[in-house]
């Protein structure tokens, strides 16, 4: 959804935000001073960024406004016009009463939601959370025509993934591979040129798209998926989850067997690393609506059983 004009508060709607705060001394609009007035509206801008998954770079085009331009906004040095912020608030689907005001006073019933969440034991507030999201996240019916399976690296994502979409005449999406299209370079690339918060980046704004785009799909995702909270939460709320997972041994002889011998080169340590990252993950994968252990099984035999524990949830 793009932005649409709508009511502008009063007391933005003929203000022109300057980096000359020196010129205006320590004058003040309802209490707040206008130093205070853009570090505001710079930390508002790049918290509606962040929470939407976009790098500057990607904003700064969306809004057809240059990086430099954006990052002094940020800082709250910025020098824009409300024709320009007009252009953000539309990037970033919010309209300009949004970009400038705060947050909505707090209903009374999110308080009481709050502090019960407060009064929960951590380990109970995870799982409150993730009941929430798939309650609330999203139409169930319409969640449950979208099936993401997530797990590490050999749990047999794309390959079960491919037949379950075969079979079901369902699209079969690797995110991955939808990422490498968006970009229009390989991973290894992304990493290299972005490191791991542009590539997660990238990755929620792929997501997204896909999901927009298609209705029904079976979906493999990165394992790190689940490291990026939002990005996750999203997932959880907008799809049914999978965890594939399997023996650690086994994750490492699928890989290798797949052709990469870098777990090879690794021996011990990468075996060791391997078990450190799912003891890690596994509270996350566990947020999954369900989980299918494919340790011991053959590609027929995991098929049948992912299978038949989908038809289950259905009935």
């Amino acid at each position: 959804m793009r932005y649409t004009a709508g009511a502008v508060p009063d007391y933005i709607s003929n203000v022109q935000t300057t980096t000359h705060a020196k010129e205006s001394g320590s004058q003040c609009v309802m209490g707040v001073s206008n130093d205070g007035f853009l570090l505001s509206l710079g930390k508002r801008v790049r918290e509606l960024r962040n929470r939407r998954g976009l790098t500057r770079k990607m904003m700064a085009r969306e809004a057809e406004v240059s990086e430099r331009h954006l990052a002094q906004l940020e800082a709250g040095e910025g020098n824009v016009s409300i024709v320009l912020l007009r252009r953000i608030a539309a990037a970033l689907h919010v309209s300009l009463a949004e970009l400038f005001a705060p947050e909505a006073e707090t209903r009374h019933e999110k308080i009481l939601i709050q502090r019960f969440l407060e009064r929960l034991p951590a380990h109970r507030v995870e799982e409150a959370m993730s009941r929430l999201l798939r309650e609330f996240g999203d139409e169930e019916a319409a969640r449950r025509e979208r099936v993401a399976l997530i797990g590490l690296r050999g749990a047999g994502k794309s390959t079960l993934g491919l037949r379950l979409g075969q079979e079901t005449n369902i699209p079969f999406i690797e995110l991955d591979r939808e990422i490498e299209k968006d970009t229009g370079m390989p991973l290894g690339e992304i990493f290299s040129l972005y490191g791991q918060t542009g590539y997660r980046a990238i990755e929620r704004r792929s997501l997204e798209r896909v999901l927009h785009e298609r209705g029904r799909a079976i979906l493999s995702v990165g394992g790190g998926v689940v490291s990026e909270k939002e990005t996750y939460d999203y997932l959880l709320s907008n799809c049914y989850t999978v965890w594939l997972k399997a023996q650690p041994e086994e994750h490492m002889a699928r890989v290798i067997a797949q052709g990469d011998l870098r777990a090879i080169a690794g021996g011990n340590q990468a075996m060791e690393d391997l078990r450190r990252i799912l003891k890690a993950r596994e509270p996350l994968y566990r947020k999954a609506d369900m989980y299918l252990d494919t340790s011991g099984n053959s590609v027929e035999e995991s098929f049948v059983k992912l299978k038949a524990a989908l038809q289950a949830k259905q009935e």
